[in-house]
């Protein structure tokens, strides 16, 4: 009887399984993308284990705990701002508790120095970080990503201690960490068993020649992939990233170019321009050393016909080749 009764169990979970996987088919054949972008789903696929990332006011919420290696986050910003989620490999002993006590204030005083004009105390104060502020390992995240939008990105991280991030600013010039957007997360050595995606799209971007792609573009549902060729800091503290933004007509590119500093006191500071629209993208990683997975990221992008830009958060990015406009087609 005992036999019988397994034999039906087995029966009926191998015809819902079966009926999962018609629906999941179904959901991923489903046109609606192709009717809306002008094009058919480009062959993206990604991985099925995601953390999920939520933002309703300022804070960043996250599961505490997550496995290693390659690491699927959904980023969804329900607030009434643009935020960004950069993750921080913290220094071996040190957790998202010291960074708030020692980081954090250190950087908004600064910035309330530069504010006011003051660079000398704002140098000075920037010399009171910890040492090991300096050893914090800067490992991707998602771009910059208006209100109510959605964005998913792909990093290799390595076990330890991290710190998920966003120091957009208030429009008093309050940095969101100082406010609250900061939150711990453990990475564990058990492995999350997700691979390398595979791209529709590479962006590389580096010191020298800035931000490199092909400029034609299909539209349609990508997966961009960023290669970090080198990496540097430069006079902000932190080093080049790539942002994916959507322009209409009223956009100011010289507008825009400032905003993307944070040590500028306009910079960063809400509102943003107007006549962006932010879709994410990919923060900051290491250059190609240690880990072969380490300078290599990817987000989505789900690009429609128009103008769009891909911009790095570095002081003036026209300068440095790292703000490049490019139009998706029409049918």
């Amino acid at each position: 009887m005992r036999n019988s009764n397994q034999l039906l169990i087995r029966s009926v979970q191998k015809m819902l399984w079966l009926c999962c996987l018609t629906l999941l088919f179904a959901c991923e054949t489903e046109p609606v993308i192709q009717e809306e972008l002008g094009e058919a789903n480009l062959g993206v696929k990604k991985n099925h284990n995601v953390v999920d990332v939520l933002t309703t006011h300022m804070n960043i919420e996250v599961e505490s705990t997550i496995p290693s290696g390659w690491t699927t986050f959904r980023y969804d910003n329900r607030s009434h701002n643009p935020h960004f989620v950069l993750i921080d490999k913290l220094p071996e002993g040190k957790t998202v508790e010291d960074s708030k006590a020692e980081v954090v204030p250190v950087f908004q005083e600064g910035m309330d120095y530069i504010a006011t004009g003051d660079w000398d105390n704002a140098l000075a104060k920037f010399g009171e970080l910890p040492a090991w502020g300096y050893e914090i390992i800067y490992s991707g995240g998602t771009g910059l990503l208006s209100p109510n939008h959605t964005s998913e990105i792909t990093v290799y991280l390595e076990p330890g201690n991290y710190a998920l991030e966003c120091y957009v600013k208030d429009s008093q010039g309050v940095f969101h960490t100082t406010k609250g957007m900061i939150s711990g997360m453990v990475v564990t050595s058990e492995e999350s068993g997700n691979t390398e995606p595979k791209p529709t799209m590479e962006v590389k971007i580096s010191s020298k020649a800035g931000i490199e792609f092909d400029e034609k573009i299909r539209p349609g549902k990508h997966l961009v992939k960023v290669f970090f060729e080198d990496q540097t800091v430069y006079s902000h503290f932190v080093g080049h990233d790539v942002h994916l933004v959507r322009l209409d007509e009223s956009a100011d590119l010289d507008e825009l170019n400032s905003w993307m500093n944070w040590s500028n006191p306009v910079g960063f500071k809400t509102p943003a321009p107007e006549g962006v629209e932010f879709l994410g993208g990919m923060q900051d990683l290491p250059a190609l050393e240690g880990n072969p997975n380490s300078h290599v990221g990817y987000f989505d992008a789900h690009l429609k016909p128009g103008t769009y830009a891909f911009i790095a958060e570095v002081p003036d990015p026209m300068g440095k080749n790292m703000f490049k406009v490019f139009t998706v087609p029409g049918k």
